[in-house]
């Protein structure tokens, strides 16, 4: 085995733990520097990985010993941290969304190219062997020709238990951009990638209250849809349909399910990277044996694989591509909803390779 790659992480927030634990433990990353705009947070983070803190963004970028980026800032400042890197000569791997514009993607995109750069970006959950078998149900022909998919995400909003949520609520956020490149990803692995959308989307209220941390009772703005609904058209011809909401209190929904000509597959919440395959044939539900996918897998995983993507000479599995064109279908589903009308999807990308079972 070569050696490591070296990662700089920037942004040390809630989600950064569960990266460090997973860097931690896989032999090909090496996590070298760190820095967030909280100076104290970026220190913790470091503290026990041989880690620095670095003061700013520009710093880590520039370091010697950084050869790839791992963004973890909040949603309207990914492309700016991610050309920085870009422009200095490293890869990056980034959480979802890739931007919160087509315009930001595609420059994202745009310069990796030209640098030479690998770009990656989250969801990596669908790497795991949740998605992955039941992706190799799909191919191996278990439900026949898939037919139809229902993607469901609902819950009465991140405020109950994010001690800083506006950002949430803001341009870049809300529940499709949150949460939807998780089972985005997940349907583009499984059916293809989409090709025509309709939907419609609400506000229901103006205002929400934080529910946890110091500021507790604190209420702040909405601005931007909190429950959207729409249909995916496949470029397979599947039909998909999507509930991603932030106003739904408690539900029986499945997170996923694929239908085909053969039979159904319950298929595990794309947020996580394991759960239970269930195939429906011959008059009952029956769980399907771990398959495909990496096991043991942890937010991270995609920039192992990226790191041994570069070392292989292949392409890496949690692509830019893959991230703009589910950022595509997302802001296209929005565009829908609020024109009253269907759109066609303008981008589209390679349905990803599939996971085989390792690790």
């Amino acid at each position: 085995m070569g050696e490591p790659l070296r990662v700089g992480m920037v942004g040390a927030g809630k989600i950064s733990g569960q990266y460090l634990d997973t860097v931690a433990r896989l032999e090909g990353l090496r996590l070298t520097a760190v820095t967030d705009l909280d100076p104290d947070r970026a220190k913790e983070a470091a503290e026990g990985s041989g880690a620095d803190v670095a003061g700013s963004v520009a710093e880590l970028v520039a370091r010697d010993d950084v050869d790839a980026v791992l963004n973890l800032t909040i949603p309207a400042v990914h492309a700016e941290v991610a050309l920085a890197a870009i422009a200095a000569g490293k890869h990056v791997y980034g959480e979802k969304p890739l931007g919160t514009t087509r315009a930001e993607a595609a420059a994202i995109l745009a310069a990796a190219r030209t640098a030479g750069v690998r770009v990656g970006s989250a969801p990596d959950t669908v790497l795991g062997t949740g998605t992955q078998t039941a992706r190799k149900a799909v191919d191996d022909g278990l439900i026949g020709t898939p037919v139809a998919a229902t993607a469901f995400m609902t819950t009465a909003g991140h405020e109950a238990w994010h001690p800083d949520p506006e950002f949430y609520y803001r341009p870049g956020g809300g529940p499709l951009l949150d949460m939807g490149p998780y089972y985005l990803s997940a349907l583009v692995h499984l059916l293809g990638p989409v090709v025509k959308v309709t939907g419609a989307a609400a506000t229901p209220r103006a205002e929400r209250e934080i529910g946890s941390g110091p500021r507790a009772g604190q209420r702040f703005a909405v601005e931007v849809d909190t429950h959207v609904t729409g249909v995916l058209q496949h470029a397979g011809g599947a039909l998909s349909t999507l509930i991603m909401s932030f106003d739904i209190h408690a539900a029986h929904l499945p997170r996923i399910e694929v239908h085909g000509t053969a039979g159904s597959l319950g298929v595990p919440d794309p947020n996580g990277f394991e759960g239970p395959v269930e195939l429906f044939g011959g008059g009952s539900w029956q769980p399907l044996p771990v398959s495909a996918g990496y096991r043991g897998a942890g937010r991270g995983t995609g920039l192992a694989d990226l790191a041994a993507a570069v070392a292989e000479d292949r392409p890496h599995l949690a692509s830019a591509e893959l991230a703009e064109h589910v950022l595509d279908v997302m802001l296209t589903l929005l565009d829908a909803a609020h024109e009253g009308r269907s759109l066609p999807v303008q981008s589209s990308c390679e349905r990803p390779a599939a996971v085989p079972l390792s690790g």
